[in-house]
């Protein structure tokens, strides 16, 4: 008996320490996901062809062209169509002829001139208009530019929240 005894306590110490290496392992590839995830999250951030500061929120456009007296932006959709009011459909950025399209009509305008560039087709992190059109205005030179923030989408973003829409 007190052999079996014995051989019970070291199963279960056996088993006690295979149970903590399962859990260690666990933890190690969660906190190594983590890690890793914001590593991507950081430097796809940083990789952006825009700061923070030119991020435009959905509420403040609204408001300007809800108001007749304020200087209104030139606003180009670079994403699949023109929802917002008074955009210009320049169609989906990431097709060199659309691009090519935008930068005819940043060619006949003054570098400063207020811009507002907009996709909202999906999350920014997939969106594959909003860098090329960003780019081009940085490369170009213009001074005065934004990305409409749509983080999530135009649908989300912008219509659900009753903002101005093309005719």
């Amino acid at each position: 008996m007190n052999i079996s005894y014995a051989s019970s306590i070291r199963q279960l110490k056996i088993n006690n320490i295979r149970m903590k290496t399962k859990i260690l392992i666990f933890l190690f590839l969660a906190i190594t996901t983590s890690v890793f995830a914001s590593c991507q999250f950081t430097s796809q951030g940083q990789n952006d062809p825009w700061t923070q500061q030119q991020l435009l929120a959905p509420a403040d456009l609204a408001k300007v062209l809800n108001d007749p007296k304020a200087p209104q932006p030139l606003v180009f959709s670079i994403g699949m169509q023109a929802i917002i009011k008074g955009s210009i459909d320049i169609g989906p950025a990431m097709k060199a002829e659309n691009l090519n399209t935008l930068k005819e009509k940043l060619n006949k305008l003054p570098k400063n001139s207020q811009i507002v560039v907009y996709c909202g087709c999906c999350p920014f992190s997939r969106c594959p208009n909003i860098r090329p059109a960003m780019e081009l205005l940085k490369n170009m030179q213009f001074t005065n530019y934004k990305l409409l923030n749509l983080p999530q989408n135009i649908k989300v973003d912008w219509i659900d929240k009753d903002y101005p829409m093309a005719q």
